[in-house]
């Protein structure tokens, strides 16, 4: 009925291009030699393991998530298997722009776990590309280095740049109370906003400190509290805003 009409047309042009696809696949898949599949694939597993024995040995002072160790793991492998399938140069630099758009809902609380995630997708492009010699120099160096620096402590600051947020009574004349207590716990502080909170009934006064790291930090904010009237005093890190201390 629809044989010589638009819907014939369009049909036609459906089955040819569902052919070609199908074709492609084909020839596709007996380009690929399951000798070569798996020993790109096993290399990205072992990697990938070795990652996140590398991970685990430079975050096993402050700890790590077992979902990120196995993240670690499955990553390379992934990206290994995509790569392979698409089995073109220009393919690889597609998924790996396409990598760099990706957000992630949960934002990693160290920029230095980023970097392992970007870390485990490099090896698995390397491993997919074809390249199983340069993946392994490629984790052998970079490995290495993670770990000495790591070891080190390369990098280390014995003070730590906060911000100190003390809430007070709307009553309360603030300027040079504080100022004793800071000059005695810190290396550096300076008031950087001073705002209402709760309807205009409080002040919260917004500190940027420098902290040595052997200073009680419990002791520095007990005296604090004796000032404010024992309200709300939050030490958090200045760029990621992780509480230290709450009370």
């Amino acid at each position: 009925m629809f044989e010589h009409g638009f819907f014939g047309n369009v049909l036609s042009k459906y089955y040819e291009s569902s052919d070609s696809v199908i074709n492609n696949s084909n020839s596709l898949l007996g380009t690929i030699k399951p000798g070569e599949f798996f020993l790109c694939v096993g290399t990205a597993i072992l990697i990938g393991f070795l990652i996140s024995i590398i991970y685990m040995l430079t975050h096993r002072k402050e700890g790590y998530s077992q979902s990120y160790v196995l993240t670690m793991i499955m990553l390379p492998t992934i990206v290994a298997a995509i790569l392979l399938i698409i089995n073109t140069t220009a393919g690889a630099l597609t998924l790996a722009g396409t990598l760099t758009l990706v957000r992630f809902r949960s934002v990693a609380g160290d920029p230095k776990d980023m970097a392992y995630i970007f870390f485990a997708m490099g090896t698995g492009v390397v491993c997919g590309v074809g390249y199983i010699g340069f993946a392994v120099v490629f984790f052998a160096v970079l490995g290495i280095i993670l770990f000495v620096l790591s070891e080190t402590d390369f990098g280390g600051c014995k003070k730590r740049h906060m911000t100190l947020k003390i809430a007070i009574p709307e009553n309360l004349d603030y300027q040079g109370v504080f100022e004793p207590v800071l000059a005695k716990y810190t290396t550096f502080y300076k008031l950087r906003r001073v705002k209402t909170t709760n309807f205009g009934t409080l002040f919260e006064l917004i500190y940027s400190v420098d902290v040595l790291d052997n200073i009680d930090q419990k002791k520095f904010i007990d005296e604090l509290r004796t000032h404010n009237g024992n309200m709300t005093i939050n030490l958090v890190f200045f760029r990621y805003d992780d509480k230290i201390y709450e009370n």
